[in-house]
């Protein structure tokens, strides 16, 4: 039993860790910018769609994987674009990038449905050549990658433009009143939040050996997830913290996940036992935390440092 229960924790962490990006990326619209984008579902199997033909063709792991960063950062910029120069409101303008996005994943995976890496070299292959088991090399470099985002991200939001946007999240009315671009503000933060949800379908793609077309399907749900437990573990962090947090809640989300199907939920179930954990991680801050702390703004305010 016990056994079980570490080899599950194992993988939980392996996962964990490469969708922590994912719940990184959502976190930076849904609670700094307090946007609604649901451009995730479409950025995310664009990630792996593009790292996947990259290898494919050769390209060094590294480089295919900031490739399919720089196809999340575009994806964000288009969504960006609608929102605040066309003036479509933030929930419809990541659902119509989203619905562009899956004919352009389909473009970039040549019309298949799945395009597999068997045999090519990944980042975690390359791992593997420092002498540690597959599971070790996915939590290595998923570790690695991770804290890496989450340096880079903290730096970023101690600068001006950093603070900036932070700023625009909080009150844009105020902020335009002092002079910060908000528009552009807007289109940095939905670039940076979709090029790290891109870089988490990168990674679990070469981690699952394949691109699937319909990878992105519920990839909301599980970012949403890990950052509801994250602010149920701890509260009142200041960002580095929260991003910290973030990474954990991903893993608990996962373990909790693994133990649900441990009891042998059918696979066509899975998406529904996915969405129940959701509605139990909601409920939660209700018998936690007081009135007065709920809410997108709000939590987007306790991470200031």
């Amino acid at each position: 039993m016990l056994n079980t229960f570490w080899e599950l924790l194992l993988s939980a962490s392996s996962q964990g860790l490469l969708w922590s990006l994912m719940a990184i990326g959502v976190y930076l619209t849904f609670r700094i910018l307090d946007l609604a984008d649901m451009t995730a579902e479409g950025s995310f199997p664009l990630g792996g769609a593009i790292a996947t033909m990259c290898l494919v063709k050769g390209v060094n792991p590294f480089i295919a994987t900031l490739a399919a960063f720089g196809g999340g950062l575009i994806a964000g910029l288009v969504t960006g674009f609608l929102n605040t120069k066309l003036r479509i409101p933030s929930l419809l303008a990541g659902i119509v990038t989203m619905t562009g996005l899956y004919s352009i994943t389909s473009r970039v995976m040549q019309n298949a449905a799945n395009v597999s890496l068997l045999g090519k070299e990944t980042i975690f292959s390359i791992a593997q050549k420092w002498g540690l088991s597959r599971n070790n090399a996915v939590i290595v470099m998923g570790l690695i990658i991770a804290l890496l985002v989450i340096a880079l991200l903290v730096i970023f939001f101690r600068t001006e433009i950093g603070l900036a946007m932070r700023a625009t999240g909080d009150n844009p009315q105020m902020s335009a009143a002092n002079g910060i671009k908000t528009e552009q503000m807007k289109i940095l933060g939905y670039m940076i939040s979709n090029g790290c949800i891109a870089l988490s379908g990168a990674l679990l793609a070469q981690n699952n050996g394949f691109a699937d077309l319909n990878s992105g399907v519920g990839t909301l749900v599980i970012g949403l997830a890990s950052i509801i437990i994250a602010e149920v573990l701890v509260r009142n962090l200041p960002i580095w913290g929260r991003l910290l947090t973030l990474v954990l809640g991903a893993i608990i989300y996962r373990l909790i996940l693994a133990l649900v199907f441990q009891m042998n939920v059918e696979p066509a179930d899975a998406k529904l036992a996915s969405a129940l954990v959701l509605v139990v991680c909601l409920v939660l801050p209700n018998f936690h935390l007081p009135r007065n702390l709920k809410g997108g703004k709000n939590h987007a305010r306790s991470t200031k440092d």
